[in-house]
Parts: C-alpha cells; sequence; structure tokens
C-alpha cells in the first residue's frame, strides 16, 4: 500500500474571503424565548381556515401557527400606528 503524500505548501499571505456582509440571524437568545400564548375558543369562516390548511401543508408548517403569526403582525402594525383603527 503506498503512503500519500503531501504536497500543500504554506504561506504568510493574506487570505481573501471575500467581501464581509451584514450579520442578519437572529442572536440564540431570540431563537429559544416563546411569546407567552392565551387558548380561546373562536368562530372562523370554513373558507378561511381551509386557505390557511392548504398553505400551511403546501409549506410544511402549522396552520395554527400561521394564523397566530398573521394575527400578531396585524395588532403590532394597528398597535404602532397613530391613528388606530376607529371603532364603529
Amino acid at each position: 500500500m503506498k503512503k500519500k503524500t503531501n504536497n500543500t505548501q504554506y504561506t504568510d499571505e493574506p487570505i481573501l474571503l471575500g467581501k464581509r456582509v451584514k450579520d442578519f440571524l437572529p442572536r440564540p437568545e431570540e431563537l429559544i424565548l416563546k411569546q407567552p400564548t392565551k387558548k380561546i375558543t373562536i368562530i372562523l369562516d370554513s373558507s378561511s381556515v381551509d386557505f390557511f390548511k392548504k398553505e400551511a401543508t403546501r409549506l410544511n408548517s402549522s396552520y395554527q401557527r400561521m394564523m397566530r403569526n398573521l394575527l400578531t403582525e396585524y395588532a403590532n402594525r394597528m398597535k404602532n400606528q397613530d391613528n388606530p383603527v376607529s371603532q364603529k
């Protein structure tokens, strides 16, 4: 059996790794913390539930998580508006 030879030559030249990009990943603490949740009973249109179930299946996700994220996003946007939605 032949012994492999290593022909690698090392130098002190600087290594050009490419262009540095801004870090876009969340901190580890942001990955493990969950928002507090509250269980409720809600009656929804069948077509809405069917839509979210279909999309969740397509995206390999939970339809309930998708609906929760949508409601959270909506509530956050409304909280941050200068003029909240008027009540009828």
